[in-house]
């Protein structure tokens, strides 16, 4: 692999980390609403799924779930029914104000559920693997070690992908101090809720052409 090849990969994966999406938004609604920590485990649970798409993308079986017609549509439904589960409850909720959590539901189990609530979202977004399907064939080169290039593309995307999450979640926790104000808390539920219903129906929509 040429530097030049490696460059020209970090400027495509840029244009896909740093363009806001599903698990972008996710992260700075828990940074607004839990806190940075929270937002951070909900980024390494998006992490984890997304460099999963990466790795079957890369042995070639990502080639068999983005043009296998069930598996797409199940990957497809699942992420935009848990975007809008979230958006129905988020728009529905009756809150009128946050409260920072307590150390009491700040356990273990409470930071693995955000963790999965991130993973969830990054795992059912099919256009990640169509992403993924075309990208890598563009960089592979066949006649060197295979290994040490996913070693290369899966560092790369990683470091990447987990800043830009990691400073949405940033920009959220930041934004706590305003949103905690009383009154502003049912607002900001009704628009990330309408935000998330809107996310979830635009993925339904998402083909695998």
């Amino acid at each position: 692999m040429t530097f030049e090849i490696w460059i020209y990969y970090v400027l495509a994966v840029l244009v896909l980390t740093a363009s806001p999406g599903p698990s972008s938004l996710l992260c700075m609604t828990k940074g607004v609403t839990a806190g940075w920590k929270i937002g951070a485990y909900t980024a390494l649970g998006s992490l984890t799924a997304i460099t999963s798409i990466l790795t079957l993308s890369f042995t070639g079986l990502g080639v068999i779930i983005a043009s296998s017609e069930v598996v797409f549509n199940l990957i497809k439904w699942v992420g935009a029914g848990y975007l809008i589960f979230l958006g129905i409850k988020s728009f529905t909720s009756k809150s009128t104000h946050f409260e920072s959590p307590s150390p009491a539901v700040t356990g273990p189990s409470h930071f693995a559920s955000h963790y999965m609530s991130g993973f969830i979202v990054g795992a059912s977004n099919p256009k990640a693997i169509i992403f993924f399907t075309a990208l890598f064939p563009q960089f592979i080169n066949p006649s060197e070690a295979l290994f040490f290039q996913y070693l290369v593309f899966a560092i790369t995307f990683a470091v990447l992908e987990l800043t830009w999450l990691l400073f949405y979640a940033y920009l959220g926790s930041k934004s706590s101090n305003w949103v905690f104000a009383s009154g502003r808390a049912e607002m900001f539920n009704k628009l990330t809720g309408g935000v998330f219903i809107g996310a979830g129906t635009l993925l339904s929509t998402v083909n695998r052409s």
